[in-house]
């Protein structure tokens, strides 16, 4: 079999990537002046809950898979769960040499009236987890281990881009999406992550953006890539399928609800009152959804079925996300409800329907973004914390930053993929597409 040149290039990053970790300088030992805490600051409650939602969020992505794999064509199976699986090992990579320092390093932005607003970090403060230690850092997750801090950003990190597989499923060249979700993790998740969740973050300090567990920087994000991923590469030769394995989705949705435990309640980094909150809003709005999903398929002449029981619950769990800590039981019930409506709403729109996104990854995880930072930027409690609790200057500096990440993510989604396209064509070849990803890209079948 003839090797092509992409995979010879693709085991030379690795085995460079290698090498250079062999050699890469220790870590200090001491923590660094004015940044990192003495190790009396971790507090032992806080690290057991921060390591357990670390597994808890990885846990989602093999969900993902299972999620997603249920839900395409048998012949499309095996490929579509291991675009999810490979994020494991792909952003993982990513994260420890310069995701990581991209995303939480030092700040590099811009002055506005004499105050500095960060748009990406410095790609060499933590390079290759340098620095990065069992010192508490001073601003961010003062009571665990910088590396537990770390360790638990990187789930998030791994996540997002395979949520957007589901809009290009069935059609992609696998080659072709390693290469674009590094370069959406390069140049549209980092800066993105560091401008909401970096202290002096452009959107979270000038704009003052609420999201608790990124409904912004992860779900909108993906959403608005998997729309610019569905427009680019075109529809499918044959639109229509049956889900190959409805089981494997309401297992995937079993786990990604478990899972999504450690992303909300974990993201109030520690064990406390916030994270118990966290944890009952989370669970209440995926139950309401998921009921008011089925509800409103049946008023609207539809069948309650397993797949859109399955679709509300995490449409409920993607919505309640940005809010997760900010609002109350109460709000989570609305939030879940009003959530669900409008995705169902946009999954059966016409217009919507003419760009194959292929699992309606847009309608789901991008719409159910926008209504959860919406909804947060209404309802979310504390000082000057939202329309409700602030008046509409807080709420319209949301909806502007609304727009600007609207707008970076899905235009600058575009420009990735057509980039990716100029170095590696995105879509296989029509036999291939034709005979089934499985077999055309990995040689595997699981009949």
């Amino acid at each position: 079999m003839k090797i092509e040149k992409r995979w010879i290039i693709s085991f030379i990053i690795i085995s460079i990537i290698s090498i250079a970790a062999l050699f890469w300088p220790e870590q200090t030992s001491l923590p660094l002046p004015r940044t990192f805490l003495g190790e009396d600051s971790i507090v032992g409650a806080d690290v057991a809950w921060i390591l357990a939602s670390s597994g808890l969020v990885l846990l989602m992505t093999p969900g993902l898979s299972f999620f997603y794999g249920g839900m395409v064509g048998k012949k499309n199976m095996i490929s579509t769960m291991l675009q999810s699986f490979i994020a494991l090992g792909v952003i993982s990579i990513f994260w420890v040499v310069v995701g990581f320092s991209l995303s939480f390093g030092e700040s590099i932005g811009i002055t506005i009236n004499g105050e500095h607003y960060g748009l990406i970090g410095n790609p060499t403060t933590y390079m290759f987890f340098n620095n990065v230690g069992v010192f508490p850092h001073s601003r961010m997750a003062s009571t665990v281990p910088f590396i537990l801090f770390a360790l638990f950003q990187m789930k998030f990190a791994v996540i997002t881009p395979a949520l957007i597989t589901g809009s290009f499923a069935e059609r992609v060249r696998f080659i072709s999406y390693l290469l674009f979700m590094v370069l959406f993790s390069l140049i549209i998740y980092t800066p993105l992550c560091h401008m909401v969740w970096y202290p002096d973050g452009l959107l979270n300090k000038y704009f003052g953006v609420k999201d608790f567990a990124g409904g912004t920087v992860v779900h909108m994000s993906a959403g608005f890539a998997a729309l610019a991923g569905a427009m680019m590469i075109g529809k499918r030769k044959n639109p229509h399928h049956e889900p190959s394995n409805i089981p494997f989705v309401i297992l995937g949705t079993g786990m990604l609800w478990f899972g999504w435990f450690g992303f909300n309640a974990g993201s109030a980094l520690a064990a406390n009152a916030t994270a118990a909150m966290a944890f009952g809003t989370t669970t209440i709005a995926s139950g309401t959804a998921m009921l008011s999903w089925i509800f409103f398929d049946r008023v609207n002449g539809r069948k309650v079925s397993a797949l859109g029981a399955c679709i509300g619950a995490v449409v409920g769990l993607v919505a309640i996300t940005p809010a997760a800590g900010f609002v109350t039981i109460p709000h989570a019930i609305f939030i879940g409800f009003i959530s669900a409506i409008v995705s169902n709403l946009m999954c059966n729109w016409k217009r919507l329907k003419k760009v194959d996104d292929t699992l309606d990854v847009f309608a789901c995880h991008g719409v159910g973004g926008i209504m959860g930072m919406i909804l947060t930027a209404i309802l979310a409690q504390g000082e000057n914390a939202s329309l409700i609790h602030g008046g509409f200057e807080v709420f319209a500096h949301h909806m502007m930053a609304l727009v600007l990440v609207s707008a970076f993510t899905f235009l600058g989604s575009l420009i990735l993929y057509k980039l990716t396209d100029m170095i590696i064509p995105l879509r296989v070849a029509e036999d291939s597409e034709n005979i089934g990803l499985d077999l055309s890209q990995h040689d595997e079948s699981h009949a």
